[in-house]
């Protein structure tokens, strides 16, 4: 099972339309999706009878903030044991729409995934079971990892290039 056979496979099944952004890294196939196509395509994976990628791996969000329509996505990282391949998948969704279904009835595991996701950017999880924060403060306003806040206060004076000899 390589690679392309795989890629190959999802084209077929689900159309160009909804996996695209085909690229190999490192030897990882890398695919991008769309919010509708997620969840009928993790259980495709998972109940392939080959491929059988039934482990998720790890589950993040990310924030693009100059890309428009794209700002924030979540990346999937399975893994199918058996055959010992992993898949990397991609979706994005806009600023107006951070909303991305749940695959918590498929991976159990993508539930403190997912929290962690909503925590850090704020992205949510539609038929989430208990979408609310998991590491952070419950009374935050905000979501920490996203860039839209600036990397140190500016008016720390510890950090002053003139005690570091600069």
């Amino acid at each position: 099972m390589t690679n392309e056979q795989i890629a190959q496979d999802l084209v077929a099944q689900f159309g160009e339309d909804n996996i695209f952004g085909i690229v190999e890294n490192y030897g990882l196939l890398n695919v991008t999706t769309t919010t509708d196509t997620i969840v009928p395509l993790m259980h495709y994976l998972y109940q392939h009878p080959t491929f059988k990628f039934q482990f998720l791996t790890d589950l993040g969000g990310i924030h693009f903030p100059d890309v428009p329509s794209h700002e924030f996505g979540v990346i999937y990282h399975l893994h199918s044991l058996e055959n010992n391949v992993r898949l990397i998948i991609k979706l994005y969704v806009s600023r107006e729409n951070i909303v991305v279904p749940t695959i918590t009835g498929l991976y159990a595991c993508a539930n403190w995934m997912e929290r962690e996701a909503f925590d850090f950017y704020g992205i949510l999880f539609s038929g989430h079971p208990k979408m609310e924060r998991i590491l952070n403060a419950e009374d935050m306003d905000y979501h920490p990892m996203r860039k839209e806040y600036p990397l140190e206060d500016a008016t720390r004076q510890d950090k002053i290039d003139a005690l570091f000899g600069r």
